[in-house]
C-alpha cells in the first residue's frame, strides 16, 4: 500500500492527506508544543519521552529518532517537539531537496552542537548522500571529496553532536544500513475517533469556533484516522456554520456541510465512491483489472491505484486479488445495493453459484 501522496493533491481532494500551503500555514498555528499537549499516539509519546528525559539527564544529544507512517499523523510535529524537549534549534529539509552528497555536506557542516536535522521523506534521497549519512550519523564525521579522478582526496570533516529525526511514508524503502543507524524507531498508526475527537476540539479552541460534542464527533468519523484531515474538514465547515447557520458547529450542521463536499459517513469522496460505483454496478463486485477500472472511473490508472485504493483497501470495502479488484460486502452494503445471486444456501451461507 502506497501512502506516498505524490498523487494526492488537496486542492483537489478535500480528505487528501498531503499538506497545501492553506494546511501548513494553519497547522503551525494549530501545533502542540510539547510531548505532553500532543493528542494521540501514546505508546510513541511514552517511549520518546523516556528517550528523551534520559539524554537531558545525561547532558548528551537524543538518539537519532526514525518515525514512519502515513502523511497527516504528525511527524513534523514530533520532530518540532523533539527539538524543543532538547532546548535545541531545528533545521527541516527533505529528501528529494538532497539530490547530491555535497548538498548534505553543507547542511552537516553548517549544524550547531545539538541541534535537531528533520529530514523528510528521507527514504527519497540519493544514494550518494544516503551513504554520507550513515558516517555522520555514527562518527559525526564526513568525507568530503576534492578533485576528480586518480587526483582526488578525501578531507575528513569533523561534526558537532547532532540528533537526525527521518520521517518516511515507506519505511520499507529504506536500506538496512540507514535504518539501523537510529537509535530510537517508531511507526506512526492512524487515530481512533475518540482521539480525533479531542484533536477536533482542541483545534476549534484554538480557532475559535464554537463546537458542540456531537458535532466534533461527526467530522472526526469522517477524517479517515488522520489529524490534518480533520483539521482540514473542521474549516469548511466552519465556513458553513458561518454562511448558513449561527457559527454553532453541531452535528446536523457537520453533516450538511461535508454533504455539501461530498464527503460520506465514513469519509469517502467522490473519488472513492466513483470506483466503489463501477466496480459494484457495471463488474458486478468484480473482480476486474486495475486498467479496466480506471477507464471506467475516468481517471489514470495511478489515480487509482494510488489515491483511491489505499483507503478502500484499509476500510475493508475493496480487496486487491491476483485476478483483478473484488468489491467486499461491506462495500454493497455501504452503497446501499444487493449482491447479485445473493441467494443463501441450505446452511445459511452465500450461495456463491446463485443456485
Amino acid at each position: 500500500m502506497n501512502w506516498d501522496d505524490t498523487a494526492d493533491t488537496p486542492a483537489e481532494r478535500l480528505v487528501g492527506s498531503a499538506a497545501d500551503r492553506e494546511d501548513q500555514a494553519v497547522e503551525a498555528a494549530l501545533r502542540p508544543k510539547d510531548l505532553g499537549e500532543f493528542i494521540g499516539q501514546e505508546k510513541v509519546r511514552e517511549q520518546l519521552d523516556l528517550v528523551l528525559r534520559a539524554a537531558r539527564a545525561r547532558g548528551a544529544t537524543a538518539d537519532h529518532v526514525l518515525l514512519s507512517g502515513a502523511p497527516g499523523l504528525g511527524k513534523t510535529t514530533l520532530s518540532m517537539i523533539i527539538a524543543a524537549e532538547m532546548g535545541a534549534p531545528i533545521r527541516i529539509t527533505s529528501g528529494p531537496a538532497i539530490q547530491h552528497a555535497g548538498d548534505l555536506a553543507a547542511i552537516l557542516s553548517s549544524l550547531q552542537e545539538g541541534e535537531v536535522l528533520f529530514l523528510d521523506e528521507i527514504h527519497r534521497m540519493s544514494r550518494p548522500a544516503e551513504e554520507m549519512l550513515y558516517m555522520a550519523m555514527e562518527d559525526f564525521r564526513v568525507d568530503v571529496i576534492v578533485g576528480k579522478g586518480p587526483g582526488a582526496t578525501a578531507i575528513p570533516l569533523e561534526l558537532p553532536p547532532f540528533t537526525l529525526v527521518g520521517a518516511t511514508t515507506r519505511a520499507g524503502l529504506l536500506p538496512p544500513p540507514l535504518r539501523d543507524r537510529f537509535g530510537f524507531t517508531a511507526h506512526m498508526e492512524f487515530y481512533g475517533p475518540r482521539e480525533l475527537e479531542r484533536v477536533v476540539h482542541r483545534s476549534a479552541q484554538l480557532l475559535d469556533v464554537g463546537i458542540e460534542g456531537d458535532g466534533a464527533a461527526e467530522i472526526a468519523g469522517r477524517s479517515r484516522g488522520t489529524p490534518r484531515i480533520a483539521n482540514r474538514l473542521l474549516r469548511r465547515v466552519r465556513d458553513y456554520a458561518q454562511v448558513k447557520a449561527d457559527g454553532m458547529i453541531t452535528r446536523d450542521i457537520a453533516a450538511a456541510a461535508l454533504a455539501v463536499y461530498e464527503v460520506d459517513e465514513r469519509g469517502l469522496d467522490r473519488l472513492d465512491r466513483a470506483v466503489l460505483e463501477a466496480l459494484l454496478k457495471l463488474f458486478a463486485g468484480g473482480p476486474v483489472g486495475l486498467s479496466t477500472l480506471a477507464v471506467a472511473v475516468g481517471e489514470e490508472r495511478e489515480t487509482v491505484e494510488e489515491v483511491a485504493e489505499p483507503f478502500l483497501v484499509r476500510e475493508g470495502l475493496l480487496a486487491r486479488t491476483p485476478r483483478g479488484r473484488v468489491a467486499t460486502p461491506a462495500a454493497w452494503t455501504h452503497l446501499g445495493l444487493t449482491p447479485p445471486g445473493s441467494a443463501t444456501s441450505g446452511n445459511g451461507q452465500p450461495d456463491l453459484f446463485g443456485a
